[in-house]
């Protein structure tokens, strides 16, 4: 039986709405049908590079029948604007990393979908590596023990041209911030994917090398857990020439770390029969983060992602990363930023 591709929308034509294109046109069960932005000269040059149509409006995108989802790469602080009326039609909605700025602008896209019955899923595709997979699972089936400390490093950087080449970059209104929830976020939902949601943080933030910007280029925060591990999060765009995302999950019976899709430390107190060659098959990596440049990603794991919506349309399931689970980092984020903001203790 021939099931025809789900028809996708991408809204945005920036640098991320590229990597969604791409995405869509190497995934068999999509199809790239149409690009929306307001400019029309950029939606057209868009759409004759893609091979798609240069839609006029949004709303007639939402009453196409032939788009069945869209992806959205606009700025954070604008996803709300559309990912709401698309949800309300029923329409499905891939919404790029953070789901909004704010947790009410988050809430309102999450009670569109369950309003007007449209699928909404998350991009955070350092979920799909089967090296962090392996150490989620470890975590549940109590292999670390008592979890102890549970860290995030995201030490990177990006230059000043990167920052004034857009009017919205590092802006508290369009970006939320600056260096954490843009470029830290994914590693923050990695963290607690894994070990959990914090109870309480504490942070500092600062501008130390881009002073033009609004928000901040580095971030310091400490965790403490409800199982009662510590831990921190450092994030920074200010840090040449930017480093690889490492994440470490240590307790009283066991050590991980991670870094980008590498396993680079799994020892136990406890060794299993499988330990070598989980140490053997997942040392190695190929995961392109744009540690020292944005153009550096790779755009695979969006692949994955739209594969999984448009299978969960076909199949009447819900996707891999539901909204209310993206929601989670952006909470995580912007309780640190009370914490840097208000100089107290916060707690979730």
């Amino acid at each position: 039986m021939n099931i025809s591709p789900i028809g996708f929308a991408v809204i945005g034509t920036g640098m991320i709405a590229e990597v969604h294109a791409q995405a869509i046109k190497e995934t068999p069960e999509a199809r790239l049908v149409a690009v929306w932005t307001r400019s029309a000269e950029n939606r057209n040059a868009f759409a004759a590079k893609f091979g798609c149509r240069s839609a006029e409006s949004l709303e007639s995108l939402i009453a196409d029948p032939e788009i069945r989802a869209v992806t959205i790469a606009t700025p954070s602080g604008a996803h709300a604007d559309v990912a709401v009326p698309f949800l309300e039609a029923g329409k499905a909605v891939l919404c790029e990393k953070p789901l909004e700025v704010s947790l009410d602008a988050v809430d309102r896209i999450v009670a569109a979908a369950e309003r007007g019955g449209g699928t909404l899923a998350g991009v955070f595709q350092m979920r799909l590596q089967r090296a962090a997979q392996t150490v989620k699972q470890a975590v549940e089936t109590g292999r670390f023990g008592r979890l102890v400390s549970c860290s995030a490093y995201i030490k990177w950087w990006r230059s000043d041209e990167y920052y004034s080449s857009s009017s919205w970059k590092g802006s508290y209104k369009l970006d939320g911030g600056g260096a954490l929830i843009n470029q830290g976020i994914h590693a923050v939902d990695l963290l607690q994917w894994i070990a959990g949601l914090p109870e309480e943080v504490s942070a500092f933030a600062a501008k130390l090398s881009h002073t033009m910007i609004e928000a901040e280029d580095t971030v310091a925060a400490t965790l403490r857990y409800a199982h009662g591990g510590l831990g921190v999060i450092e994030a920074a765009t200010s840090a040449w020439p930017g480093d690889d995302v490492r994440i470490e999950i240590v307790g009283d019976r066991g050590s991980a770390t991670l870094i980008n899709d590498r396993l680079v430390r799994w020892v136990f107190a406890d060794p299993q029969p499988e330990d070598e060659s989980i140490r053997a098959e997942l040392s190695q990596g190929t995961l392109k983060v744009g540690s020292g440049d944005p153009r550096g990603m790779s755009w695979d794991g969006h692949r994955v992602l739209v594969g999984d919506l448009s299978r969960a349309l076909l199949e009447g399931r819900p996707p891999m990363i539901p909204g209310g689970e993206a929601r989670r980092a952006v909470q995580l984020v912007l309780a640190i930023y009370e914490s840097a903001r208000t100089g107290r203790t916060v707690r979730l």
